[in-house]
């Protein structure tokens, strides 16, 4: 136990303390923020490393233990409705667990008055739900991964066509926010004891592409939901953006109960769900459920720990930069800086840990955990700067969105389906609390400070950052192909070299 918190602080801190010394240099060199707003940011960065080792350490022991035996018992009992059922229901209640859905229905809302923060959370636990059970559908029938991702991802097209402009970026960033730090452990470990127990040797990537087909269900909600609504989102102004007059303690006391708050709701129904489950399916040894309820334990002490780093450090110095940043005379800065922080931003993310070790682990460690967080950065450091592009120039989302989806889609009839799958998961893990609160405080910042308008220039952020994933792993996963075919082709011509020659010598 000890030496894995040890190991995981060691991982967290070489991931977060890139971003503190960007943005210290960054304050350094151009902005000078106020001292208060500086060490609130130090500070939250410290509560971040110590609340992301922990909780990447409970999500081992609880979570994703949790998720992997729910998962092979629902299979073994092979009966398709329990299992449609169970998946809706776990889909439901983990998405309404989830923090990130939390504070972004509640940004949504503050857009609109006539937009009701409850239904909107409503919708999109039940999207997750439903796709959800696709997936389990998915993989128990065999279906093709990269047939359901094109059908659905061009049927979702075709909804955004007729749904009012305001709620395209909105829609496709609740796709990225539900797969946060309490979703991605356990839909891809139930999704990993599920194709355990069904699947044929070399078939490690039905394994993968739960997440990948879980986000789809939010973005195509809440599209259906403004297109039958008749509510223009944004329409009554700009959103403002909040001040606060805060202490430097007193930001982080201040939030405290009410992040302890969330959390215990959050986290309530997916350890219900647990009792429920052991009951009734599981009956695991006491032994066993020690452990997991320790590590719900640690889960919940380091979210709530990482979650006031991240709002009470964080957030408000992330939108004070952008605001900093877009107020310069020359706004292109806003793309370099950008880039920065997107390379550095996705290693933060809670659960592309837990993604890349579920990686390296079913793929028997030849997809090394580094290369696939290289891979990452790349193209999340890129998303990061095109998203700043449309706040500088004021471009539309779907000139961005069409071209980088029609081109992951393509991808798919290339890339190895192993890759295919890791990919589409890695676009939902890779925008996570740190894109929803950090990056996008900072854009909106930014938008407001050049005067534009947040809701149709920084919403849409997040899905830049869920999107860029989607075409880089799968041209990672051509090279490696590549590589492979290269390298089969020499061990080939070595086997055959010694037989020709002997040939000759006759």
């Amino acid at each position: 136990m000890l030496s894995s918190l040890r190991e995981k602080t060691r991982e967290s801190a070489i991931s977060v303390i890139p971003i503190l010394l960007i943005v210290v240099l960054l304050d350094l060199a151009l902005l000078r923020l106020p001292w208060e707003e500086l060490a609130r940011f130090l500070i939250g960065g410290v509560l971040i490393i110590l609340g992301l080792s922990v909780f990447l350490t409970g999500a081992e022991l609880g979570m994703v233990a949790f998720g992997e035996k729910v998962g092979g018992a629902l299979t073994r009992r092979r009966n398709i409705i329990l299992i449609l059922a169970a998946s809706f229901v776990v889909g439901f209640a983990i998405t309404i667990a989830e923090p990130d859905v939390q504070v972004l229905a509640s940004q949504i809302a503050n857009l609109d008055s006539n937009v009701d923060r409850d239904l909107i959370l409503l919708m999109i636990a039940i999207g997750v739900g439903f796709f959800l059970m696709v997936a389990m559908v998915r993989v128990i029938m065999q279906f093709s991964l990269r047939l359901l991702l094109i059908g659905f991802y061009l049927l979702l097209f075709l909804i955004c066509a007729f749904v009012d402009p305001g709620y395209v970026g909105v829609a496709f960033d609740s796709g990225g926010a539900t797969t946060g730090p309490i979703t991605v452990p356990f839909i891809m470990a139930m999704g990993l004891g599920v194709a355990a127990n069904i699947m044929r040797r070399g078939d490690n990537d039905n394994s993968f592409g739960f997440i990948g087909l879980a986000s789809i269900g939010p973005i195509m909600a809440v599209a259906l939901m403004g297109l039958f609504s008749g509510v223009k989102l944004g329409a009554g102004g700009r959103p403002k953006l909040t001040e606060e007059n805060l202490g430097v303690l007193e930001s982080f006391l201040s939030r405290f109960l009410h992040i302890l708050e969330n959390i215990t709701f959050a986290l309530l129904p997916v350890f219900i769900l647990f009792l429920v489950f052991q009951f009734t399916l599981l009956r695991l040894p006491s032994e066993q459920m020690r452990r997991m309820l320790l590590g719900f334990f640690y889960s919940f002490a380091g979210l709530v720990v990482f979650m006031l780093g991240v709002e009470g450090g964080f957030t408000p110095v992330g939108q004070s930069l952008g605001v900093g940043l877009g107020a310069l005379a020359d706004g292109w800065l806003l793309i370099p800086v950008g880039l920065l922080l997107g390379a550095v931003v996705v290693c933060a993310e809670p659960a592309v840990w837990v993604l890349t070790e579920q990686v390296e682990k079913v793929s028997g460690g030849y997809l090394k955990r580094r290369y696939l967080l290289f891979a990452l950065s790349l193209s999340i450091s890129l998303a990061v700067a095109l998203g700043m592009i449309r706040v500088v120039t004021g471009i539309g989302i779907w000139w961005m969105l069409i071209p980088g989806y029609l081109l992951a889609l393509g991808l798919t009839g290339f890339s190895p389906r192993l890759f295919t799958a890791i990919a589409f998961d890695s676009g939902g893990v890779a925008s996570g609390p740190m894109s929803t609160t950090f990056v996008l405080a900072l854009t909106v910042g930014a938008s407001v400070a050049r005067g534009g308008n947040p809701v149709t220039d920084a919403f849409g952020m997040v899905a830049m950052i869920a999107m860029a994933p989607l075409v880089t792993i799968q041209v990672f996963g051509i090279i490696v192909a590549t590589i492979e075919k290269k390298q089969n082709r020499r061990r080939r011509t070595r086997i055959m070299k010694p037989g020709a020659k002997a040939i000759e010598r006759r």
